[in-house]
């Protein structure tokens, strides 16, 4: 929208009750007079979505969960909001005349098939699910560039890369790194809660620790893949296919201060990195306003009082999923989809007590050793895969039981 436009861009917020969904609506308060909320996006989480409901009054509510709908849609009897439920209305909502952004919140899998419904209308999405990327990179890359919708990354790094890369990568109008002068991309993690905890304690991680960053707020699923460092395996996967690169263009470095978000290394030596504090609300606000510049209600940094800068390289030893990941990556998309369903299944069962913390990894690693990984090239071929591989990281478990 520009400056000058009166209309008020009209926002669908897919995974509206997690930790972007609350942020994305944060930064839409601070901009009333730029963005309204069309619609609210969740799973099952009532008494949230009542109360964004009841403070932002979108015009749609969509849950997955049907009982959900229903107990939503009683307590909003006496207001103009319309409650449905079910993939198919996340797709069509996703999808309305209406909508001009989409920010895609959802955690895992099920963000796929709304994200793709937003892509195939040529919306603007904001892309906080990099599930849609690790599963279906090239088919979902290709729907964006023959629908013409335009795709922004959300994530603190992919953000962080973008904006530290030339205009013409971030119009999608050149890609070829070398043509451009890009040595690399170097994609930045904390190395999350236990990076200098005992290796050989790991196995006693509790479920409470796993969840506790140290510098990040995030839902419970997610925060186990940061201490895991699958969280950044999953990143460097979507790095590949946003930039259009090859994971030897890709180097993961370790910063624990979470300052950096990532940086972008040229051929002349130069390194351009993006920093900020580690809150959602910055990449948010880029991403809703892109090119212009908004207020996320975030402090900007001290530089008198910011710590050392440390920067390492991952021990594998201690992250083995970051390396189960890369090495998906090299192998290609029926890995990638494999590897994302089981570790959604695996780190279900940690966060229940069914595994251990280094059992995420085991069931991992054997889903992909027992997988047929034959070429995708079909969305129902990719949802096939996924499906495989829950099935079998579900029995690997049972059997650990």
């Amino acid at each position: 929208m520009s400056a000058e436009s009166n209309r008020l861009e009209q926002v669908v917020i897919l995974g509206a009750s997690g930790s972007i969904g609350t942020s994305t609506l944060d930064v839409i308060a601070r901009n009333k007079a730029r963005y309204n909320v069309f619609a609210l996006v969740a799973g099952s989480n009532v008494d949230v979505i009542l109360k964004q409901a009841l403070e932002h009054k979108p015009r749609y509510i969509v849950m997955q969960d049907e009982r959900a709908a229903l107990s939503l849609r009683e307590q909003l009897s006496n207001t103009s909001i319309e409650v449905l439920s079910g993939t198919d209305s996340m797709c069509d909502i996703a999808a309305h005349d209406d909508v001009d952004i989409v920010m895609s919140a959802i955690v895992g899998a099920a963000g796929l098939l709304p994200t793709l419904a937003a892509v195939e209308a040529g919306k603007k999405v904001l892309l906080a699910n990099k599930e849609s990327l690790v599963m279906s990179g090239q088919l979902f890359m290709d729907k964006v560039k023959r629908h013409g919708a335009t795709l922004l990354p959300i994530d603190s790094e992919h953000n962080a890369i973008f904006q530290c890369m030339p205009l013409d990568v971030q119009r999608g109008t050149k890609s070829d790194f070398s043509s451009i002068g890009i040595r690399k991309i170097l994609l930045t993690g904390s190395g999350g809660p236990f990076l200098t905890r005992d290796i050989q304690t790991l196995e006693q991680v509790t479920v409470d620790e796993a969840v506790a960053h140290p510098n990040w707020s995030m839902g419970r699923k997610i925060s186990v893949d940061s201490a895991t460092m699958m969280n950044k395996g999953l990143e460097f996967i979507e790095a590949k296919w946003l930039f259009d690169c090859q994971a030897d263009d890709i180097e993961v470095v370790i910063h624990p201060q979470s300052m950096i978000h990532s940086m972008v290394q040229y051929q002349d030596g130069s390194v351009i990195a993006q920093m900020g504090q580690p809150d959602m609300r910055t990449p948010i606000a880029y991403g809703l306003a892109y090119p212009d510049r908004i207020d996320a209600g975030v402090k900007p940094l001290d530089f008198s009082a910011m710590r050392d800068f440390t920067f390492t390289h991952p021990d594998y030893a201690r992250y083995p999923n970051l390396k189960l990941a890369i090495d998906a990556c090299r192998h290609g998309q029926a890995a990638t989809t494999s590897l994302n369903a089981a570790n959604e299944v695996s780190v279900a069962a940690f966060l229940e007590g069914r595994i251990g913390f280094m059992d995420i990894f085991k069931v991992n690693e054997q889903v992909l050793e027992h997988s047929t990984l034959n070429d995708l090239k079909s969305l129902d071929e990719i949802l096939d895969m996924d499906s495989q591989a829950r099935r079998l990281a579900g029995q690997l478990i049972a059997k650990q039981g």
